[in-house]
């Protein structure tokens, strides 16, 4: 089992990242794109710097395995691998780090996701995101002064990445109680602990407070470790990821991961008969998207990234096998106000 070493969240803690560092002074190699290196790469790399620390700069543009696979063949070269920046720049260094077999430490700038802490790399396969499994970051230093000056739609993104934990936890033990499949007790009720502090904080994030911030980004890390304890993104992706992987197929670029993944787990809790309300209820307190006019998106997009979600990938969900007719997704994001009624011909299937 492989779990992050130490993990740092407080208010400027980026500038003392040489401290959290336990290797003795080497080469570094700093992987972020060239606006996280104004904001907060360039103070990592003076901290290392100034402590006897060799570094050197990488910057990225696009999240694709190709460009990964570069990073990794430099990577070799280098005692440390740091991450600075959104999912991309992280997910980049995590996978070159795990290809060079080196220690990758993580210094997320926002707070949109769950890989700060995962195992797990997402990366692009030509337009297929493909989920990754590398080893998660020896070193964590969350920095909420930082987080919280980052774009508020990342904020809520996360909100949204966070709470999905709670039908991803069910759809793991149906996927227990009736495939046999392996199930962490102890994994599933961190990441439901995770989710449910996010939805208990959702008023003291919205109001943009530091401790808002640390809970979500908590949560967020949290939700990582239960991954590496289970082995797998088990414990904190299921069918509302599938969905979100189907839509971002069917609109790329138009909604950030953890909107999208937010509507699916309103729809995704309706079929697990759980509260759906007071998560569409903390969504929309956070200002994040509840329907498909939030994610910028038309309604037949959404009955189709429901009917082609389980295609994504083979992991046994509460959409089942062979997923669900356009009549009953219809039906679902109806009654889960994500579109409204009559807006797609239940009858008309398109080629």
């Amino acid at each position: 089992m492989d779990l992050p070493h130490r993990v740092v969240v407080g208010g400027r803690v980026i500038e003392r990242v040489h401290e959290y560092i336990e290797k003795p002074p080497g080469l570094a190699l700093i992987v972020t794109g060239r606006t996280t290196y104004e904001i907060a790469g360039k103070i990592v790399k003076d901290s290392l710097e100034d402590h006897g620390r060799s570094v050197e700069v990488t910057h990225i543009s696009k999240p694709l395995i190709s460009e990964a696979e570069k990073v990794a063949e430099r990577a070799r070269d280098f005692d440390v691998i740091i991450g600075v920046g959104g999912g991309k720049n992280i997910d980049v260094a995590k996978y070159a780090s795990f290809k060079a077999s080196k220690d990758f430490i993580s210094v997320p700038t926002n707070a949109s996701h769950d890989g700060i802490a995962s195992h797990i790399a997402s990366l692009y396969d030509g337009n297929v995101r493909r989920s990754i499994s590398t080893k998660p970051p020896v070193l964590v230093v969350a920095d909420v002064t930082v987080i919280s000056n980052a774009p508020y739609r990342f904020t809520r993104a996360g909100v949204g990445d966070a709470i999905s934990n709670i039908t991803a936890v069910r759809d793991r033990l149906l996927a227990h109680k009736l495939r046999g499949e392996y199930y962490s007790e102890y994994a599933a009720e961190l990441s439901r602990l995770s989710a449910e502090l996010v939805l208990r904080y959702a008023p003291i994030i919205k109001e943009g407070l530091l401790e808002g911030i640390r809970v979500l980004i908590k949560s967020l890390i949290s939700s990582g470790v239960a991954m590496a304890i289970a082995g797998s993104s088990r414990p904190a992706s299921g069918s509302e990821h599938l969905f979100a992987h189907a839509l971002e197929r069917i609109r790329p670029g138009v909604a950030l991961h953890g909107e999208m993944v937010g509507v699916g787990t309103i729809m995704m809790a309706y079929l697990h008969g759980i509260d759906r309300k007071g998560i569409r209820e903390a969504l929309i307190h956070v200002g994040a998207p509840v329907d498909y006019e939030g994610l910028g998106v038309e309604p037949i997009d959404i009955i189709k990234a429901l009917t082609t979600a389980h295609k994504i990938r083979k992991r046994f969900t509460i959409l089942g096998e062979n997923g669900i007719t356009r009549e009953a997704a219809v039906r679902l994001a109806e009654r889960t106000l994500v579109i409204p009624r009559g807006s797609v011909d239940v009858r008309h299937q398109e080629s």
